[in-house]
């Protein structure tokens, strides 16, 4: 073994009336210092070059860069030489262990600042943290051999160590995240997830644009699809759900994986709709929200509400109020109606009630044209008053005259409130079309909403009473009169859909 050197070499001994070094105030500045305290007139060299050194410093340089070959067992010597050879070192007070020119490569901190440019005390708190990071990961590592170990004898760890561990993680994280700019999840902060192995998305190289996901939904889906692939169907898996819903609610494939842990687990089906009807609140136009109700009111029906009638309209009552409120919220959410009209079949809910709403809905705005829909829904599809099957567009002799009159004249009723309203006019042919009634049966009612067609007192006050008597007459054999009125629609009336009334122009024989 090499001697140890002494401190410096006594070429390179300072002089005592020479300025004093300044203390360093960087990482970078003090790893320099120790580097040209540990390699004798290296700053000279660097200054001066090889010819500006005295002899003294020139021996004194050689000699220590010939040192590091020996040391280093890259040049071997005799026994005898090396003591002789280590006994002249020793004599010079060359130093024998020595930085290199980049012992310190710091590297960066999760900002791209190189570290070689912290002040020391801020090196100090890193080096803390960094510290406080590996006693923190043992005790990490010590509890999972502790569980581990509990689980093999058919046991668990306390509940009490498990939460002391959801802290450790949780300072962890915020450790990890202080120190390297690492994101650690939730759920990899969470024990219940450590035995998930969490399946990351994956996109090609060359993909055109890759979505950047938050990091937190991206944790979440990538845990989502371990478990979906081991088909599990859990309370945690649920609660993971929950997580994946609320960042993303438009996400179709974790509604369906929820359904069916649902399904799988027995859970109250009432319970899941009181959950559902919060999210339904915050997210009005979801689709998916919306299915995943049906297919809970399948399968509550299919295990209760089959069986009981009473349960079944106590279910359809709590629904309905429900919807009412998302439509006060929306009037015309297509997806809302489209689950009422399901739970009105589903259920047979043909009451009384499911009218009054509608003419209620229409009553508040007469364009609701969702609620003029419904209102037909009730009335022409009831099995106990029309024939099963039956399409909308198609007569049903089923359907009683009396439902027939009391429709079409509270068509009527709303036609001379709002002349102008398309909703009103095609459900009041759409309820002839179920009476088998021809449109001349309402013919002078239209009549009276336009006069002078075509004389310089014209005045009409709905386009659609013009399209209506341009069908009456034509069946009546007046072309004339249907041209006029389809000519006075495309030229005045109803310009936007010039192109409309003009092939109905050329239609005409």
């Amino acid at each position: 073994m090499p001697p140890k050197a002494k401190a410096a070499a006594k070429a390179a001994t300072p002089d005592p009336k020479a300025t004093p070094e300044a203390t360093p105030e960087t990482v970078g500045e003090r790893s320099q210092q120790r580097f040209y305290q540990t390699n004798p007139v290296q700053k000279r060299f660097e200054e001066v070059g090889f010819p500006g050194l005295t002899p003294a410093e020139k021996k004194t340089y050689a000699h220590a860069n010939l040192i590091l070959p020996v040391a280093n067992r890259i040049v071997s010597l005799s026994n005898k030489t090396d003591r002789e050879y280590w006994k002249h070192v020793a004599k010079e007070g060359l130093p024998c262990r020595r930085l290199s020119k980049h012992a310190y490569r710091w590297g960066e901190d999760k900002h791209g600042r190189d570290i070689g440019t912290y002040r020391l005390d801020e090196l100090k708190k890193r080096t803390l943290s960094q510290a406080r990071l590996t006693a923190l990961d043992v005790l990490h590592r010590q509890f999972l051999t502790r569980r581990e170990a509990a689980r093999s004898e058919g046991g668990e760890i306390s509940p009490e160590e498990v939460d002391e561990e959801k802290k450790r993680r949780k300072e962890m994280a915020e450790l990890k995240r202080e120190l390297y700019g690492e994101i650690p999840g939730p759920l990899a902060s969470d024990p219940e997830w450590d035995d998930v192995v969490p399946i990351p998305q994956t996109e090609p190289e060359d993909a055109l644009a890759k979505i950047a996901y938050p990091d937190e939904y991206a944790e979440a889906v990538s845990y989502l699809r371990a478990v979906m692939a081991a088909e599990e169907y859990s309370p945690r898996c649920l609660r993971l759900t929950e997580r994946v819903i609320a960042m993303n609610p438009a996400h179709y494939t974790v509604w369906l994986y929820r359904f069916k842990i649902v399904s799988a687990l027995s859970l109250p089906v009432l319970d899941e709709i009181q959950w559902l009807n919060g999210v339904a609140l915050d997210n009005l136009k979801n689709y998916q929200i919306w299915h995943h109700r049906q297919l809970l009111l399948d399968h509550h029906f299919a295990a209760t509400l089959s069986a009981d009638p009473e349960a079944a309209k106590q279910f359809a009552k709590s629904e309905t109020d429900f919807i009412s409120r998302i439509l006060a919220e929306d009037t015309k959410n297509y997806h809302v109606w489209s689950y009422r009209q399901y739970l009105v079949t589903k259920l047979s809910y043909w009451s009384p009630f499911e009218l009054a709403t509608t003419q209620s809905m229409i009553e508040d705005d007469l364009r609701n044209n969702s609620a003029w829909s419904h209102r037909f829904f009730i009335v022409f599809s009831d099995p106990s008053v029309s024939t099963p099957g039956s399409a909308p567009t198609e007569h049903d002799p089923k359907v009683p005259d009396a439902i027939i009159d009391r429709e079409a004249e509270y068509a009527k009723e709303k036609i001379l409130l709002a002349p102008q309203n398309q909703s009103a006019w095609h459900y009041l042919r759409g309820v002839l079309v179920k009476g088998g009634r021809g449109l001349e049966t309402v013919g002078d009612f239209a009549e009276q909403f336009f006069s002078d067609l075509g004389g310089q007192g014209e005045s009409v006050r709905s386009s659609h009473a013009l399209d209506l008597m341009s069908e009456v007459y034509h069946k009546q054999g007046d072309v004339e009169k249907a041209r006029l009125c389809l000519q006075r629609l495309s030229d005045k009336w109803d310009p936007v859909r010039e192109g409309y009334w003009k092939y109905r122009l050329a239609e005409l024989k």
